[in-house]
């Protein structure tokens, strides 16, 4: 907390594109204060600023840290711009609050993990369907035994995304600050944005994966220049430390309607199948409150009972991600200021990136297992 002003400085990096979505978040929380936005886009950044309520603005992310008094950050920039930026900041004995996934390579990964444990600064991803209502809800009934132990679970991202090239990005008239997503989402073979999936899949399980086997569909698109995107359906198996099964889908360039947040879960005792679109059913069996071996009912049946009060706050109403961003930011400032851990700390946010990033040295080796490594042991 900044002694001067009794707030919480904030800074946010990629201001005028995602950080302007945690304008609700940051005003629903009454010790945090937009200080500072940086972006390279001049044209917007002033509105931005406005928008956020900041008092400094910048095009420069080291200039930002160097001049600004601040006391953490919220990094919303591109993938290959998070773990620099975040070790900048860490550096400097900041928070950082980074979205996913934390590094683009391992060995950017073993960086993160060396600047934070030198540093005084909290490091915390936002994995922010973590904070889905019904992830959380799931998490909670594993937590009180209602699932027994699970063993098996599915995770599927499928958000196609050929329109963010160049090319295709003047054809509509918009600026190319999304020109990014064209190598770092969809032109790697293997998972290379797999944290959505996976990350609520660990907190269920409780546990990391160990080792991961990766293949795909092939390469099915091309862009305006004919070259070939990424193979079109990947997936990533993750066999888990204690010994549980997950599988990872990930489709960024198929021709279809999207589905995000598709999961399963499979206990001795439980399974969940999520709604794979609108007005589909989020679908629950527990031996515990299932009359029948094969009835199922709504698991929403069990949110006044099991559901955390602090997921039904008033003030996440309007945050993005269906308030997700609010609960991640409570949980980020509570961190900052010692009042508790944040739930994908360091460890925890190389859990959730990791498996992908060797899930790229899998696919490129024919699907052969190959090892994920453990950052605690780093």
């Amino acid at each position: 907390m900044n002694t001067r002003d009794n707030h919480f400085h904030l800074g946010i990096a990629g201001a005028c594109g995602r950080g302007r979505s945690f304008r609700a978040a940051c005003d629903a929380l009454p010790q945090v204060r937009v200080h500072a936005v940086c972006d390279i886009d001049t044209g917007a950044l002033p509105a931005t600023a406005d928008l956020l309520g900041a008092s400094e603005q910048y095009t420069d992310f080291d200039e930002m840290l160097e001049k600004s008094d601040l006391d953490g950050v919220i990094i919303a920039t591109p993938m290959p711009l998070h773990a620099p930026q975040a070790i900048a900041a860490l550096n400097r004995g900041l928070h950082v609050f980074s979205e996913v996934p934390a590094a683009v390579s391992v060995e950017e990964c073993r960086e993160i993990v060396r600047a934070a444990k030198s540093s005084g600064g909290v490091y915390m991803m936002g994995e922010n369907y973590t904070y889905i209502r019904e992830n959380v809800l799931i998490k909670e009934l594993v937590k009180a035994g209602h699932f027994g132990t699970p063993y098996y679970a599915e995770g599927e991202y499928l958000h196609e995304l050929k329109g963010y090239d160049e090319h295709r990005l003047a054809a509509r008239g918009l600026p190319p600050r999304q020109v990014w997503r064209r190598h770092w989402q969809s032109g790697i073979d293997g998972i290379t944005y797999g944290t959505h999936s996976l990350g609520p899949i660990l907190q269920w399980f409780d546990d990391r994966v160990a080792h991961v086997t990766c293949h795909g569909s092939g390469h099915h698109h091309v862009d305006a220049e004919g070259r070939p995107y990424a193979q079109d359906t990947s997936v990533m198996l993750c066999k888990m430390a204690k010994g549980g099964l997950a599988k990872i889908r990930m489709d960024l360039t198929s021709d279809r309607p999207h589905a995000l947040t598709n999961y399963q879960l499979q206990g001795t005792d439980g399974c969940y199948e999520s709604a794979r679109g609108p007005g589909q059913d989020f679908r629950i069996w527990l031996r515990s409150r299932c009359m029948g071996e094969n009835t199922w009912m709504d698991l929403h049946e069990l949110e006044e009972e099991f559901l955390p009060g602090e997921m039904k706050a008033a003030a996440a109403q309007g945050a993005g991600h269906g308030g997700s961003d609010y609960h991640e930011l409570v949980e980020f400032i509570d961190a900052a200021e010692g009042r508790r851990k944040p739930s994908i700390g360091l460890h925890e946010a190389m859990d959730m990136t990791l498996p992908g990033l060797v899930s790229q040295q899998s696919i490129a080796g024919n699907g052969r297992s190959v090892p994920v490594p453990d950052s605690r042991a780093w």
